[in-house]
C-alpha cells in the first residue's frame, strides 16, 4: 500500500508543470532573432541549398562546412537584405565554418561556455528549419555530452530538418553553446551540435578567400572511422545487442572517462539478460553523472524486476526531478501494478 502512496505521489509530481521546462522570454526570443542569418547557395550544378547562421563577432557568421559544400556562390540573407561574404575560415572535420561579410548590420550573440554545460539542461535553437521565411525556435535539453578533441558534441531532444544546419542553438540565457549539425542515420534520430568551443577557435584561423572543401566532417567519414557516438546508434535501433556490446566495449576502452560508453555497455547487457553486469554498469554511470536520466530509467526498470521497490522510488523519484516525461514511461506500469 506504501508503495503504491508514493507512486501516487509521483503521479501527481509528474502531472504538474515544471519550472525548469518555462521557456525563455519572449523578449529574449526576440532579440536572438535578429542575429540570425539564412545561407543560400548555388552549387556547381545549378542546384539550390539552404541553411542557417549566426553573427558570432563583427560582420562574421558561423555556420555548417556541408551548407556550403559544392557552392558556387553563396548568399547571406537578412532582414531583407542579401550579402555575399568576402573570406571564410574553414574546420572541416568538426563542420564549422564562419563567413566573413562587409558592413553587416546584425549585432553579434553572446558565446557561451559549453564546458559548463548539463546534461537535461534546457536549451532552444533558432534557425530555418525547412527554409521559412522567418527564424523559428524550438525547443529542448541536453540529452548527453560527448567528449571529442578538447570539447563535447552535444546531443539534444530537439529536432531539427533541412535548413536548420548551422541554426543556433543557446542556453536559457541566451548564450550561444553550439550549432546544430548533423542527425543520426535510421529511425527515432538523435540530433547532434557542435560545440561552441570549436567556434572560438576558428575565430582565431586565418581567412581564405573561397571555399575549399579540403576534408570531409567526422559524421561523414567511414563507417569504421566514425566516432563510437554515431556508431552506437544502428545496433541499439535495431536491436543487435551484441554488436552493441562489442562496440560501447571498444569505446569503453579506447575512452574509460566517456560515461555514453558506459552506459550503451549497460545498455546491451540489460537487454542479453545479464541484469547484474547491468545494474552495475549503470550505478557507475549515475556515480560519475548523477543527472544522467536514461540510466535513472534504466536501473529503475531493473530494480523494479528485482523487487527492489524502495530503490525503484528513489530512482524514479531522482527522474521525475529532472525529467518528467522520461519517469512517466515506468510510473503508471507501477502503479497499476501496485494496486
Amino acid at each position: 500500500m506504501r508503495i503504491y502512496q508514493s507512486l501516487c505521489v509521483l503521479l501527481t509530481l509528474v502531472s504538474l508543470p515544471s519550472w525548469a521546462d518555462a521557456e525563455p522570454p519572449a523578449e529574449l526570443i526576440f532579440a536572438l532573432k535578429g542575429s540570425i542569418v539564412k545561407i543560400h547557395t548555388v552549387t556547381k550544378s545549378g542546384g539550390h541549398g539552404i541553411g542557417s547562421g549566426v553573427v558570432v563577432a563583427e560582420n562574421l557568421v558561423a555556420t555548417n562546412c556541408h551548407v556550403l559544400a559544392d557552392a558556387n556562390g553563396i548568399n547571406v540573407a537578412a532582414r531583407g537584405e542579401t550579402y555575399a561574404p568576402v573570406s571564410v575560415r574553414e574546420d572541416w572535420r568538426h563542420d564549422i565554418c564562419v563567413l566573413r561579410v562587409e558592413y553587416l548590420p546584425l549585432k553579434p550573440v553572446v558565446l557561451g561556455d559549453d564546458e559548463q554545460l548539463q546534461y537535461e539542461q534546457d536549451v532552444f535553437a533558432i534557425g530555418f528549419p525547412g527554409g521559412p521565411p522567418k527564424p523559428q525556435t524550438t525547443f529542448g535539453t541536453i540529452k548527453a555530452l560527448y567528449p571529442l578533441d578538447d570539447a563535447a558534441i552535444i546531443r539534444t531532444s530537439s529536432s531539427f530538418v533541412l535548413g536548420a544546419s548551422g541554426s543556433a542553438l543557446f542556453d536559457s540565457e541566451g548564450k550561444l553553446i553550439g550549432l546544430n549539425t548533423f542527425k543520426s542515420p535510421g529511425r527515432h534520430s538523435y540530433y547532434y551540435s557542435m560545440p561552441v568551443k570549436w567556434i572560438k577557435a576558428l575565430l582565431q584561423a586565418p581567412e581564405t578567400e573561397h571555399v575549399s572543401q579540403n576534408g570531409r566532417p567526422l559524421w561523414d567519414a567511414p563507417e569504421n572511422q566514425r566516432p563510437y557516438l554515431m556508431r552506437v546508434v544502428i545496433p541499439m535501433q535495431n536491436e543487435e545487442w551484441d554488436d552493441l556490446l562489442r562496440i560501447a566495449s571498444e569505446w569503453a576502452v579506447q575512452e574509460p572517462q566517456t560515461v555514453e560508453a558506459i552506459y550503451y555497455k549497460a545498455l546491451a547487457e540489460e537487454h542479453l539478460g545479464d541484469l547484474k553486469a547491468a545494474d552495475a554498469l549503470y550505478r557507475q554511470v549515475l556515480q560519475a553523472n548523477p543527472r544522467h536520466s536514461a540510466s535513472l530509467l534504466a536501473d529503475a526498470r531493473i530494480a523494479r524486476q528485482q523487487g527492489e521497490s524502495n530503490r525503484m522510488l528513489t530512482l524514479l523519484s531522482q527522474l521525475q526531478a529532472l525529467s518528467p516525461d522520461m519517469a512517466q514511461e515506468l510510473i503508471p506500469q507501477e502503479a497499476g501494478l501496485a494496486q
